[in-house]
């Protein structure tokens, strides 16, 4: 046990973070390491249930507030007199084990999100599709005012010829002969450490529990077929790299009657140029000249489609800034929009001609040590 890593560290989050905020990094983490999305990847497996198991903890206020205080001793009996333990990775059942929760039934705490196969006692049952994920970016100027983007994803679809139903027109299915239409398959086995059942997917309906008596001839019997296709997805205001936008109805065809699954749509933003973005803030680094720093001026800070006056004041430093509030990004719940913060860059003059020289010398001739109180105070420093 002493390899274990903090619950806050899995998820990626910081001690005191939200229910929301648990929610969201273990949704977003759980969909990277799912094993549907890596078949046969054991780190990834492995990945998973640690988030899983951090999940079951600080997802519930009880055990959440334990850890909090005590650690691991807190919520896992192994560590001796712990509160509320796990057994088999939080109750988990071994993750798809007699009488445990399997990798899909997981996310049905999110109300279907990872979608797909559905837990082994509604096999036979209507099953909501599979979730798709797809990565778009976008500008930086798209990300501020929303937009909308068309884009191809290649998945499968409902089948029009038999209309998802695998049988070819005029005919239907039949209930399994192999698992009588349970869709499992029961096998009981006498280990030195007891009796276990073990329950798999019948193979030969692929757990629904009926069979194609004639296959459709345009998807095999699957009723789905293999096709790229165009989406429309509308971009609100606001979104930022590693925003997600659920598109429903957009994922893959359910089985049994069941809904199709949903597209989530994960957010790239390019950066900008010369904006950064923290938040829903702004921030710019605005050059100025010496002149206008030292004697004040009306500039003009550019923006997205507009521009902003402000007056610098008198003896301006570089490095000072200045807040134009609600010229930032909207937010996405909200719309209320964050600020704008702009630093003043004071410009040296360089590739000076002669008579520009002149002029500076000039003017540092004219100038006396109180026009530089800073160097003049530093001037008097001994070290």
């Amino acid at each position: 046990m002493a390899d274990k890593r903090d619950y806050y560290e899995v998820l990626g989050i910081q001690k005191g973070a939200s229910e929301d905020e648990i929610k969201k990094a273990y949704r977003k983490l759980a969909m990277k390491y799912h094993p549907d999305r890596n078949p046969g990847d054991k780190a990834a497996e492995e990945k998973f249930k640690e988030l899983n198991e951090a999940y079951e903890v600080l997802s519930d206020p009880d055990k959440k507030s334990k850890y909090d205080r005590f650690g691991f001793a807190g919520v896992d009996p192994s560590y001796g007199g712990g509160a509320g333990g796990f057994g088999d990775f939080g109750g988990f059942g071994g993750f798809g084990g007699a009488g445990g929760m399997n990798f899909e039934d997981i996310f049905d705490m999110f109300g279907g999100f990872g979608g797909g196969r559905r837990g082994s006692a509604r096999r036979g049952g209507p099953q909501k599709g599979r979730d798709l994920q797809k990565t778009v970016t976008i500008d930086f100027t798209d990300a501020l005012f929303g937009c909308s983007k068309q884009i191809e994803l290649t998945k499968d679809i409902r089948c029009k010829t038999c209309n998802g139903s695998g049988a070819r027109p005029g005919t239907g299915r039949k209930t399994c002969d192999a698992c009588g239409g349970s869709g499992q398959i029961s096998q009981v086995s006498n280990t030195p450490f007891g009796r276990f059942q073990n329950v798999t997917t019948c193979s030969k309906c692929g757990g629904t529990g009926q069979v194609v008596e004639s296959p459709c001839p345009d998807c095999s019997g699957t009723g789905r077929i293999r096709k790229t296709v165009k989406i429309k997805v509308d971009i609100p205001a606001g979104v930022d790299t590693d925003s997600i936008i659920t598109v429903r109805g957009q994922g893959e065809p359910g089985l049994n009657g069941g809904p199709e699954g949903d597209l989530y749509i994960v957010i790239n933003v390019r950066p900008h140029s010369t904006y950064k973005r923290r938040g829903n803030d702004l921030y710019l680094d605005l050059p100025i000249t010496f002149d206008q720093a030292a004697l004040g001026a009306k500039v003009q800070v550019p923006g997205f489609g507009e521009s902003y006056s402000y007056t610098i004041t008198p003896g301006t430093q570089t490095g000072s800034s200045f807040r134009l509030k609600g010229k930032g990004v909207p937010d996405l719940r909200t719309g209320r929009k964050g600020d704008l913060y702009v630093k003043v860059i004071v410009e040296v003059p360089t590739k000076l001609s002669r008579k520009e020289k002149k002029a500076i010398e000039d003017m540092a001739k004219n100038l006396g040590p109180d026009a530089y109180p800073k160097k003049k105070k530093f001037s008097t420093l001994k070290f």
